[in-house]
């Protein structure tokens, strides 16, 4: 995307990029200004440009444009009169990007736009919700704020994060990863805009499955588990190392069969465990973790999985990337034995579905320069930028035309195909309560220990029903 500027600014000298890397208690002192009036992100674009309404070309794209121009200067992002020289307040998280990288990308904004300054500051992701709702309640809040994809409804829900949706509007269609373009949307107004994404692989031993005489990974469920039964017949080895309680993958089966974590009606939430597409999800789960030995009552964190990995008797895991990079540090014999394939779907044709991680960009509502926090998004996450941030981190870029950046980067690679059928958890302000006490895990090691899967379904669901603010039937 392209970023304009209203008015011409005058170029302030600068020595070097500002990035500050902020604590857990630092408390942001910048003084008040007085409010300024509303003002529409861009002028109305000429008939026939390109530009964030698409490709215009026919007439009646003109008229729409008009009509989004009067939309826009009702209710658009507010930014600075005049000439004077501006800060853009940007916060993004710990270890998102490289210094490298942000260095570079500050340098590019403010050579574009001349006048502006970006002070970026680095926070810490532990405590970040506290910090993020009392910095959108504040009279000096951000100009951007970088959320991770599953905290955007709670952001939403105080009622201080701008509505986006005009702005990110496009007739053409956008072909965000889906995983982050549903977290960013509450109610259907667009909050926050796709920054990128990760979602767990199958990472494998290449020498495990070549002795095997597995020639290919699979694509297809089926397959997945007849290999999966063949490695782990081979005395002293796992065929796969999958823990009980890891959600995140049953989440997954679950969407898969056409169900659902919880379903959302006339605004209220209620959990769906005991459906009969979730039970089928819950049934696959049961069979490819039995195809291993990982305990029942444990996630993948505790133990951490990569340990498990490293230890050379386990053919495959699903985890990130980053994963693999820890099992060959823990075990440097493994190194060069690795591989990735995404999570094989119900047929060859799609792959499997997987939990999207991410974060994406919200504007505060209060916050002084909207439409220069826009314009940092608008570049940020554009085509140019992505690309770069996704080689640097080996993510996966926020567009899926854009999956062939990482084309050279095996896991990166995998997790792109895996990420064009992505899901996030259901976007209810709640959800947070859900992970602090998930009635997931308990449901998924009772069920491995030999419960009534529809019985421990249903009591899941009234347990999620209650965490998300709705009553159990």
């Amino acid at each position: 995307m392209s970023t304009l500027t209203c008015s011409r600014r005058v170029a302030v000298p600068r020595s070097s990029v500002s990035v500050r890397h902020a604590s857990r208690d630092s408390a942001r002192s910048r003084p008040l200004r007085p409010p300024r009036p509303l003002r529409p992100l861009r002028r109305p674009r000429p008939v026939g440009l390109p530009g964030p309404l698409g490709p215009l070309g026919p007439l009646v794209r003109g008229v729409a444009v008009a009509s989004a121009a009067v939309l826009l200067a009702a209710c658009g992002l507010s930014g600075p009169g005049g000439d004077d020289e501006i800060t853009v307040d940007v916060w993004l998280m710990k270890d998102s990007a490289t210094k490298e990288f942000t260095d570079a990308f500050v340098r590019d904004y403010e050579k574009r736009n001349p006048g502006q300054r970006v002070e970026l500051t680095v926070q810490p992701w532990d405590g970040i919700g506290g910090k993020v709702t009392k910095a959108l309640e504040s009279d000096v809040a951000p100009d951007v704020i970088e959320v991770g994809n599953t905290q955007v409804a709670q952001y939403v829900e105080t009622g201080h994060v701008k509505d986006l949706t005009l702005e990110v509007f496009d007739p053409a269609g956008t072909d965000w990863v889906p995983g982050l373009a549903e977290s960013g949307k509450v109610g259907g107004a667009q909050y926050g805009v796709p920054y990128y994404a990760a979602n767990r692989v199958v990472i494998y031993r290449k020498d495990l499955f070549a002795k095997a005489g597995i020639e290919r990974p699979p694509t297809a469920r089926k397959k997945w588990l007849e290999q999966t039964a063949a490695l782990d017949a081979v005395p002293g080895q796992q065929g796969i190392y999958l823990p009980g309680q890891n959600w995140y993958v049953l989440a997954g089966f679950i969407w898969d069969e056409g169900g659902d974590l919880a379903i959302e009606r006339s605004g209220q939430w209620s959990g769906s465990l005991d459906t009969p597409e979730a039970l089928r999800g819950m049934d696959f789960y049961e069979r490819l973790q039995s195809l291993g030995d990982a305990p029942k009552d444990s996630d993948e964190a505790r133990p951490l999985q990569s340990d498990a990995f490293a230890r050379g008797d386990v053919a495959q895991m699903i985890g990130t990337p980053g994963e693999a990079r820890q099992v060959v540090e823990a075990n440097p014999e493994l190194r060069g034995k690795l591989g990735y394939f995404p999570v094989p779907g119900k047929s060859a044709k799609k792959p499997g579905a997987v939990f999207t991680g991410g974060s994406v960009l919200i504007v505060p509502e209060r916050a002084e320069h909207q439409r220069e926090g826009y314009d940092v998004i608008e570049l940020l996450t554009g085509k140019r930028w992505q690309k770069k941030l996704a080689r640097a981190m080996s993510y996966v870029p926020n567009r899926t035309s854009l999956a062939p950046a990482v084309a050279d980067d095996p896991g990166a690679a995998a997790m792109a195909k895996g990420a064009a059928n992505g899901h996030t958890a259901p976007n209810s302000p709640d959800w947070g309560a859900v992970e602090a006490d998930n009635p997931l895990k308990t449901y998924q090691t009772a069920v491995l220990n030999g419960a009534d899967r529809a019985e421990a379904a249903r009591t899941a669901s009234r347990e999620l029903t209650k965490l998300l603010g709705g009553t159990p039937p």
